[in-house]
């Protein structure tokens, strides 16, 4: 769309023509034009790839920054509620789905951040974990790599999490030292029963098929990490904390997904002050009396 202009002579309408093309007129060897969210991620590259032009002194200021940049309708958000959540662990507890839920239901872990999980990672004393890689799906397979916010996560784990897992690891060293393999600490927390990782899109396919013999509502695996953060928040954990156990870059993003559960938030904060102020008014008013 751009490859024939000369780098300084790239200018904002230019790009912007091409982004409306991508969006009104089929693709090269397809039917349908580019995605709103595609197109998205074009101009997100584009700009870092200028601004990285402007630091080279190619040019003097990047054109893509004054963009407009598509409008992408966001995808309906789904998750449990408590009693929802409940009786999924009860209903799953049997199956080898259990572990890799538990973690992103009650730990807000990504389904990468899961699968690449090593027990050296868990300090099951100290009632934490750490993210320190995700696997990703790849057409070669599966490759680990940082976090998506590119740094690593120290996540606290319940009462609940921590017992589940001291019996995870149990159960997991019997059947590997059935097979005549010893587990240690780069052992998978989350594996098939040989002891290998288990690939991402594996795990999508078996939480399809175990949700659907289930009578509650099919959502994604991901939207177990969404049921996670929406419990925080509406528990009234501060956004702040919630930001940082999900792995978030900034906490703008943590309130933008989760606006939905804030005026809630928001109504309760403004009843606790209320509550403060007429405690002490009513105080104030005996004292005076």
């Amino acid at each position: 769309m751009l490859g024939d202009i000369t780098l300084s002579k790239l200018k904002a309408d230019r790009i912007d023509r091409a982004f409306t093309r991508a969006l009104t007129e089929p693709r090269k060897g397809g039917d349908k034009p580019l995605s709103p969210r595609t197109v998205h991620h074009y101009r997100r590259v584009l700009i870092k790839a200028l601004n990285q032009a402007v630091i080279w002194e190619r040019i003097a200021k990047n054109p893509a920054a004054a963009t407009t940049a598509p409008k992408v309708e966001r995808t309906r958000m789904l998750a449990y509620d408590a009693a929802q959540t409940a009786e999924l662990l009860e209903t799953i507890r049997s199956t080898r789905m259990f572990i890799p839920t538990l973690m992103a239901v009650m730990c807000g872990l990504r389904r990468g951040e899961i699968l690449a999980l090593r027990w050296r990672n868990i300090d099951l004393e100290a009632c934490q974990l750490a993210v320190v890689e995700s696997a990703e799906q790849t057409k070669e397979g599966v490759r680990y790599k940082e976090p998506k916010s590119g740094r690593a996560r120290t996540v606290s784990l319940s009462r609940t999490v921590v017992e589940e897992l001291k019996a995870h690891r149990a159960r997991q060293a019997e059947e590997q030292l059935r097979l005549g393999l010893r587990p240690d600490g780069n052992s998978f927390v989350v594996a098939q029963m040989d002891g290998r990782p288990i690939q991402p899109r594996s795990l999508t396919h078996e939480w399809v098929r175990i949700i659907g013999k289930t009578s509650l509502p099919r959502i994604r695996f991901h939207d177990l990490r969404h049921t996670h953060a929406s419990q925080m928040l509406a528990a009234g954990v501060h956004p702040k904390i919630a930001s940082e156990r999900l792995g978030h870059s900034t906490i703008g993003i943590t309130l933008d997904l989760y606006s939905h559960v804030l005026p809630g938030m928001q109504a309760d904060a403004a009843e606790q002050v209320d509550r403060a102020i007429r405690s002490a008014l009513n105080a104030s008013t005996k004292s005076v009396r």
